[in-house]
């Protein structure tokens, strides 16, 4: 069994209003898809996390060392990859382009083999997740105590049971948006924070002590990726569980994250951080830690069913008396064509998601629309 082709497929959607978070906004939606195929004419397909038409290039950069290698050999083609771009590629968009690549060859070889990717991972511990809504993104006009509180309400009649709030725009705006949230839904509804890292350490740790009283599940990127330093600052400094790890990549990049104990909850994303293969050793190091894993998952359904197939493999972490599954994050901003590139999308039914049992991750993919949003 041999790769005969790598494809690329870049796809673009302007959003009807552009949103925002704590740094940036966005006026489109963008993915790059990997499509792999064999001489047995069997296919896989992937995504990459972050900018699109960048990881296409790197895609094209490395689709040398792919074509004629067996697609079950995984491990062995991940590292030949991580190595050919060691030099300069050790985190960013060369291990979001692996990340596509990986996850695409898990498609492909479940197919082959007829089994989900799950059961390549060691198998599935779970059929189904539960999932908390994200979205809550700034607007350029009105009021956040006005649109955020009514989106948040409505995705609790939507029967999402938890929901993470964007912050990060200064302490006394953001404590007020956080009080009328929690003040709108009640005490038994999960409420999570993330910042988007657009706080300091002062600032996030001022942030947690004010709003510590309104059981917070997480406090998420309060302060910039690569400043660990600041983390156990926040960590230590405020009593709100600290998650982050959407922005750090590969076994050796969360290596650095476990030993200094600086994250309660780690969230790689299966696109970014090393794909299918990488998350699962990261995923086995978080354990090892004690440290909760919660896959961040931002994208096309291709994404969110490959951080499915991901969270049925992994055990409850950490062990305790009673088990504490992990959960999935469930985008409900605009996509155009988030769940449109699957033939039978991804939904959940009350904040439950069921996780595919195809083969590979378990979906199919709807071609025509991605003949349409395909830019490049």
């Amino acid at each position: 069994m041999k790769i005969t082709e790598v494809r690329t497929h870049v796809l673009e959607a302007p959003l009807s209003e552009p949103f925002g978070w704590s740094f940036s906004s966005t006026a489109v939606r963008a993915s790059c898809l990997v499509e792999i195929t064999s001489d047995t004419g069997t296919t896989g397909w992937g995504e990459c996390y972050g900018p699109a038409r960048i990881n296409a290039a790197v895609i094209e950069a490395l689709k040398g060392r792919l074509i004629g290698r067996d697609p079950r050999a995984t491990d062995v083609i991940w590292m030949d990859l991580y190595n050919h771009f060691r030099d300069y590629g050790q985190k960013g968009v060369v291990i979001s382009a692996i990340s596509g690549i990986d996850i695409a060859l898990f498609d492909l070889k479940g197919r082959h083999f007829n089994v989900p990717a799950s059961m390549l991972l060691g198998g599935a511990n779970r059929t189904s997740v539960d999932a908390y809504a994200t979205g809550t993104y700034r607007l350029s006009k009105g009021d956040p105590l006005d649109y955020v509180v009514e989106e948040v309400k409505g995705y609790v009649r939507e029967g999402f049971k938890a929901v993470k709030l964007k912050i990060g725009f200064g302490v006394e705006e953001d404590a007020a948006l956080i009080r009328a949230v929690r003040k709108a839904v009640g005490p038994k509804i999960g409420l999570m924070l993330d910042a988007n890292h657009g706080f300091d350490a002062l600032e996030a740790i001022a942030l947690g002590r004010a709003v510590a009283d309104l059981d917070i599940g997480w406090f998420e990127e309060p302060v910039v990726p690569d400043d660990l330093d600041s983390y156990v600052e926040v960590r230590r400094g405020q009593p709100i569980p600290v998650a982050g790890g959407e922005c750090e990549f590969t076994r050796w990049g969360f290596r650095e994250v476990f030993m200094r104990r600086a994250i309660d909850i780690v969230q790689p994303d299966t696109c970014a951080a090393g794909g299918l293969s990488e998350c699962k050793k990261i995923a086995d190091m978080a354990a090892a830690f004690g440290v909760r894993y919660v896959p961040h998952v931002w994208g096309t359904g291709i994404g969110l069913a490959a951080s499915l197939q991901l969270l049925a493999a992994l055990p409850d972490v950490p062990p305790r008396h009673t088990p504490r599954p992990p959960i999935l994050e469930f985008d409900r901003s605009e996509h155009p064509f988030r769940q449109a590139v699957l033939k039978t999308p991804i939904e959940h039914e009350n904040g439950r998601v069921e996780i595919p049992t195809g083969p590979g991750l378990g979906i199919e993919i709807d071609r025509e629309t991605i003949a349409r949003f395909r830019v490049a």
